[in-house]
Formats: structure tokens, C-alpha cells, sequence
């Protein structure tokens, strides 16, 4: 999800260096909501893990 508002973000600024800026806000748009519902998914995560107590594996 995180790769998908940096797409947007990237998308966004090339939109904007050919002069479209519709399409442009458009994409920085859906950037923020991206971005932002990444960063609620992750503290909802986080949160939870503190409250079950359980450790997250990591990977080798």
C-alpha cells in the first residue's frame, strides 16, 4: 500500500511537469488517502500487537 502512494506521489509529479494539473491534484489526491489509510492500518496493527502480547516473527 505504502508503494502505491509513492506511485501516485511519482505519478503526481510527472503529471505536473508535462502541465497537467488535473490530473495531477487528482493523483496527489489519492496519494494522501492512500497514504493515510496505510498509516491508520498500521497503527491499528501496532496497537493490537501491544494489546495481544504476541511478538511478530522475523524473518531471517
Amino acid at each position: 500500500m505504502l508503494r502505491a502512494a509513492i506511485l501516485f506521489f511519482v505519478l503526481a509529479l510527472v503529471a505536473i511537469l508535462f502541465g497537467a494539473t488535473g490530473f495531477a491534484g487528482v493523483s496527489m489526491e489519492i496519494g494522501k488517502t492512500v497514504l493515510f489509510v496505510f498509516l491508520v492500518l498500521a497503527v491499528i496493527s501496532f496497537v493490537a500487537s501491544l494489546v495481544t502480547g504476541r511478538n511478530s516473527k522475523i524473518l531471517p
